[in-house]
């Protein structure tokens, strides 16, 4: 029961992570229109429903366009690890009674995904695993910055808020192995790197 526990917390974790990237960019918006910087629960449960089927379908394209064998290793371990975060995240919501609603910032994840998609989907080779090794890394420093600096300060339910802060291991799990992957590619210079 620990381990559903710990993939729940590190779901929730990378997944509202992911999502507070962009609600970082959308915080003016919010301010401009007279709302407040706050995100709901059900609007955090839709971004990371859609951060998580992002990180889903982008591993799959890596499977698909790659021949360097620790690319697949480590796209097969994001479908793998996310499939269940996935599962996770949705027992979690029904649990709270939570269901998702979209927000500017699951759009915004969205609009950010598919430009990636799109330039993932142009290129083939060394460029194709050095960009998506180099958009893992950016990302996934991105999900650790937010989780520190927006989501736990902002998580409202306790339950929400320990799983956010039990999540740290795993997201710099994940960080480490994309920074081996990006090393021994020789690739941390070579591209642009953006958030899903």
């Amino acid at each position: 029961m620990n381990l559903k526990k710990n993939l729940a917390v590190g779901a929730m974790a990378l997944l509202f992570a992911v999502g507070f990237s962009g609600f970082a960019q959308d915080k003016d918006k919010d301010k401009s229109s007279g709302g407040s910087a706050k995100i709901s629960d059900p609007q955090i449960v839709g971004v990371v429903t859609a951060a998580d089927q992002i990180d889903i379908d982008t591993a799959k394209l890596a499977l698909k366009k790659t021949k360097n064998d620790q690319v697949k290793q480590f796209a097969q371990q994001m479908i793998d690890d996310h499939t269940k975060l996935q599962s996770s995240v949705n027992d979690l919501g029904k649990k709270l009674n939570v269901k998702p609603e979209p927000s500017a910032t699951s759009k915004s994840l969205k609009t950010a995904a598919a430009a990636e998609t799109k330039k993932l989907q142009g290129l083939n080779g060394k460029a194709f695993d050095s960009e998506y090794i180099n958009d893992e890394v950016a990302f996934h420093q991105q999900v650790l910055d937010a989780a520190g600096n927006v989501l736990i300060p902002n998580a409202q339910n306790a339950e929400l808020k320990s799983a956010l802060q039990g999540a740290a291991p795993l997201l710099q799990g994940h960080l480490d192995h994309a920074k081996q992957l990006q090393s021994s590619l020789g690739s941390s210079s070579g591209g642009t790197g953006s958030a899903h």
